[in-house]
């Protein structure tokens, strides 16, 4: 039986992943800040769920969570970072861009270390990140978390580069979402994806282990697009 281990999976496509995920007959842990959240996904499959408390902005606590878990599960095949944080902050408050930097990249960033040297360590695994076509360019209200998103894109790449010249089978996927109707979602958006439909395609692209994957595929036409649009257009949105 493959195991996956997914962190930030009490809600949204963490949640979703790892029901199908056992569904598709794997062992999963899963692991979030809101325990209660977690229990009620374990409830329903218990022989297939292990569920722990994980908050990524408590940097040792996390390593600590994630030692335990690789000890205990023996071998891991599949890590998911899907933990996410973003907050309009039109004035540049600190103290909204630092929970977002906090989660997006401090806490991303030591998931990705542990979870390839865990891999590099037992011979192979596959790392996948949950990034956003928000790291495409930048934006005038949310800039934290676009930045990051650009962040985790560059970061997983350099990973998937890295394991091109490992010895060890190691594969590295940025799963790039455009819109999904998930809580982090700002309202009925242009081309929303049901989180059903996202997360198939997610699962889709985690099996034929690819580099990088646009969720929904038209999203990767329209991030094509946006690279060429003019800051200044983009500024007046």
């Amino acid at each position: 039986m493959k195991k996956a281990l997914i962190i930030g999976a009490s809600s949204g496509i963490g949640k979703e992943l790892a029901k199908l995920l056992v569904h598709e007959g794997y062992y999963v842990a899963i692991t979030g800040r809101r325990l209660e959240e977690l229990e009620k996904i374990r409830q329903e499959n218990p022989d297939r769920y292990c569920i722990r408390r994980q908050d990524v902005t408590q940097i040792e606590e996390s390593e600590k969570v994630f030692a335990e878990l690789a000890q205990e599960m023996e071998t891991i095949d599949l890590i998911v970072y899907s933990s996410g944080m973003a907050e309009p902050n039109y004035d540049l408050d600190w103290n909204k861009e630092l929970p977002t930097l906090e989660t997006n990249v401090l806490g991303a960033v030591k998931i990705f270390g542990l979870a390839y040297n865990l891999f590099k360590k037992q011979g192979y695994g596959h790392l996948v990140g949950i990034s956003s076509v928000a790291g495409v360019r930048g934006n005038r209200h949310v800039p934290a978390y676009f930045a990051s998103k650009a962040f985790q894109s560059n970061y997983l790449e350099s990973l998937w580069m890295k394991a091109k010249r490992s010895k060890a089978s190691i594969y590295v996927t940025d799963i790039v979402p455009g819109f999904v109707d998930t809580k982090m979602a700002l309202g009925d958006t242009f081309g929303m994806a049901s989180l059903e439909k996202a997360t198939r395609q997610i699962y889709s692209a985690v099996n034929r282990k690819k580099k990088k994957a646009y969720i929904t595929r038209r999203w990767q036409v329209i991030a094509a697009m946006l690279r060429f649009v003019p800051a200044g257009w983009i500024a007046k949105m």
